[in-house]
């Protein structure tokens, strides 16, 4: 047995249901089963007691689970003692996100529980586009990035996904799409664009919406600043593809140049928020820092999926 094992087993003894227990894990609940059958059959004996409704403890569930939750914690000791000792109380986690994260996602809010929780460690903080970040990451400039999920990331790097919005037209507030419903791409084609740079990850996503239906757009405007992007769509100088967060927040926080917009057809364009950080051969954060940071994350967020790079087969 290994200590996974044991970590599902008293999740799903405290949750008394696999479905539950395996959103808490953040796996598959064929995964969860499968690696409790493995336990009861290694152990031979029956632990659980499985209905329709709920999971209950046999006599040699209930003794077993004093036992698993006593090594899980004895286990977590000994790694916060060598986290201590590789110098967890002082070093340095650098993080990139990209503009614009603030209404997605609150950053700000993470790092000042990291640093509640750490104070000794020091924290770095750079912005960028999208595939810069990700370069970041996997040459080791980054320990983490907040990013647009770009769909593939490099070998040995994992991303779990934490935010999927749907892209909406933004425009000034008396532009004729203002307050539309299922807009479709195609009625978009006469329209003259702002966008980001093409580096940015929602410029590719957008770039990439119209080449899969064929279709063409007129470019008036490139911008390194989704803020600048929004203040020349309020003047009504082109429309915009953006989340729908960040609309949301721009009339929430009611600027002087406020924005209109319309909301596209199906299929939804979805714009995905991902947490990115290169993993050793268990898929676990590389460092110390890091893997303590990607635990208050996951208490803190729901994990909407998560992928990553085959080390194995990156290997072959």
């Amino acid at each position: 047995m290994d200590l996974k094992q044991l970590e599902h087993f008293v999740t799903v003894a405290a949750e008394q249901n696999f479905t539950r227990a395996a959103l808490k894990l953040h796996i598959v609940q064929s995964g969860l089963s499968a690696s409790i059958r493995a336990l009861e059959e290694e152990l031979g004996a029956a632990l659980l007691i499985r209905t329709t409704r709920r999971v209950s403890l046999t006599p040699t569930g209930r003794a077993f689970l004093i036992e698993a939750r006593r090594v899980l914690t004895a286990a977590a000791d000994a790694r916060r003692i060598v986290d201590q000792m590789q110098g967890l109380e002082r070093g340095t986690l650098s993080i990139g996100i990209i503009q614009g994260l603030s209404p997605l996602f609150d950053i700000a809010g993470m790092l000042g529980r990291f640093r509640a929780a750490y104070p000794g460690i020091e924290i770095r903080v750079v912005s960028g586009g999208s595939l810069s970040l990700i370069e970041g990451v996997r040459t080791g400039a980054l320990d983490l990035a907040f990013t647009q999920f770009v769909g593939t990331i490099p070998p040995g790097t994992s991303a779990w996904m934490l935010a999927c919005e749907p892209l909406v037209a933004a425009c000034a507030p008396d532009h004729p799409l203002a307050g539309r419903r299922d807009v479709a791409l195609a009625d978009l084609i006469g329209e003259t664009f702002v966008d980001l740079q093409p580096d940015w990850g929602t410029r590719q996503l957008v770039d990439r919406s119209f080449a899969e239906q064929r279709l063409s757009r007129r470019l008036g405007f490139e911008v390194n600043d989704p803020s600048t992007q929004l203040d020349l769509v309020a003047h009504g100088l082109g429309i915009a593809l953006v989340p729908k967060a960040v609309i949301a927040n721009r009339i929430a926080e009611q600027p002087p140049h406020v924005v209109g917009y319309a909301e596209l057809a199906e299929p939804e364009i979805c714009w995905e928020l991902a947490a990115v950080f290169a993993h050793d051969e268990r898929r676990q954060p590389v460092s110390a820092v890091t893997r303590h940071f990607t635990e208050l994350l996951r208490a803190s967020v729901p994990i909407l999926e998560e992928s990553g790079s085959d080390p194995l087969a990156a290997a072959g």
